[in-house]
């Protein structure tokens, strides 16, 4: 438990740090993310820029901090809408059962049966390469996990006695599922809403690789990695630093939502 409590606590100081740094970034960087510097266009790190400069001059820092805006939005907005439509759908289906629960069932059953990131690509080419478009083809392939999982909590929780009690007593539908079943699924919907964070910042970034996410001249980590695809040798930091940061702000949703599950499950302490 001692190493799984230092990893929850790494993973809650990342998180801290990047969303400090991309709040703050327009108070402590002294750079402009958007102007450019053509004579030194891709200048390795240096003390003027720690990070290096562009293929148009730009301050790499900065566009990596301001990427960082845009990641943590599009997981907060997809994370939020995938798991209260999980919740609310979730808890239907596995309060109600019978046809409701069938026909929600098959639903689910067809949209588990894409890869979800194919299924995200057609949807955002289909719609039209944009953020707005991004998160909302994340958001129908992401609810479905969290309305698996409080499914399940709801068929469990909807047999406990104090559940039965309040029926007895005369309890409407509507006032035992919201506040008697519900209320069962948050602890592990709060482990699945941190891990799917990692996973929409992940997710995000691939579509803007690709072309289909965030378009230039708005900074994103996919964009930026993308763009320096071409310099890998001659200017390898316009690479490396937005795929280092990818990296360890996924690694730091996936440290603190191990540690969230260690501490919200019983059977683990």
């Amino acid at each position: 438990m001692t190493s799984r409590s230092g990893q929850a606590r790494t993973g809650l100081i990342i998180v801290a740090i990047v969303v400090i740094g991309a709040l703050m970034a327009p108070w402590l960087l002294p750079w402009d993310p958007a102007t450019q510097d053509l004579p030194n266009r891709l200048q390795g790190p240096t003390l003027a820029h720690w990070f290096g400069l562009d293929e148009l001059g730009r301050d790499i820092l900065a566009r990596v901090l301001l990427g960082a805006r845009v990641s943590l939005m599009v997981g907060i907005i997809v994370v939020g809408v995938s798991s209260i439509v999980g919740l609310a759908v979730g808890g239907v289906s596995g309060y109600y059962g019978g046809r409701i629960d069938q026909v929600i069932g098959r639903v689910m059953d067809v949209l588990m049966a894409f890869p979800g990131m194919l299924l995200a690509i057609a949807l955002v080419a289909v719609l039209g390469p944009s953020l707005v478009n991004v998160v909302l083809a994340l958001a129908i392939i992401g609810w479905v996990g969290y309305a698996r999982l409080v499914r399940g909590q709801v068929l469990r929780a909807r047999e406990f006695e104090y559940v039965t009690a309040a029926k007895a007593l005369g309890a409407g539908t509507l006032r035992v599922l919201v506040r008697h079943v519900l209320p069962t699924a948050v602890p592990p919907l709060l482990v699945q809403a941190t891990l799917g964070m990692a996973g929409a910042i992940l997710s995000e970034a691939a579509l803007s690789f690709l072309g289909l996410g965030v378009q230039p001249p708005t900074p994103s980590w996919g964009t930026m990695i993308n763009g320096g695809r071409v310099h890998l040798l001659d200017a390898p930091h316009l690479t490396v630093f937005p795929g280092l940061f990818l990296a360890i702000v996924v690694l730091g949703f996936n440290f603190l939502g191990d540690g969230l599950r260690d501490a919200l499950d019983p059977r683990r302490k």
